[in-house]
């Protein structure tokens, strides 16, 4: 696996795992509470992505 295709394994395991939380944890399911939360757990998954490479040194 190249180092593209694990970084993208990576964030999307961080996606689903983000995007899976918020959908339990909001009382409503609709297509706007969806894109917030799918929005707002890519960007998360990509800076827990950051936060594990720079406390890991690499």
């Amino acid at each position: 696996m190249g180092r593209a295709a694990a970084v993208a394994a990576e964030v999307l395991a961080w996606w689903l795992l983000l995007t899976g939380a918020w959908l339990v944890l909001i009382s409503t399911v609709d297509a706007l509470e969806y894109l917030v939360g799918a929005s707002a757990a890519l960007l998360a998954a990509v800076a827990a992505l950051a936060a594990r490479r720079a406390m890991s040194g690499r």
